[in-house]
């Protein structure tokens, strides 16, 4: 979950906290910058979904994300 504060009169938005939404840990926010790995998603449903039109953001920790990636029954594409 990311959090934004308006910086200045130009009505900039800038990032100024992350939480992770499995665990709650806050992720550091230094200038706008996560200070720490955070795995970002967003999606917007399609057609032949339940979800039709919703869109879902969340953010995980390292950590999370890691669990996360043992749970798959096949294993994702790294690479570098």
């Amino acid at each position: 979950m990311r959090q934004y504060q308006i910086k200045g009169t130009k009505e900039i938005q800038e990032i100024s906290k992350i939480i992770c939404n499995r665990c709650g840990k806050e992720i550091p926010v230094v200038n706008g910058l996560p200070q720490e790995g955070v795995f970002s998603a967003d999606y917007t449903w399609g057609y032949f979904s339940q979800k039709d039109g919703e869109k879902h953001s969340f953010e995980l920790c390292e950590a999370c994300y890691d669990a996360f990636l043992k749970e798959f029954q096949i294993p994702a594409k790294v690479e570098g």
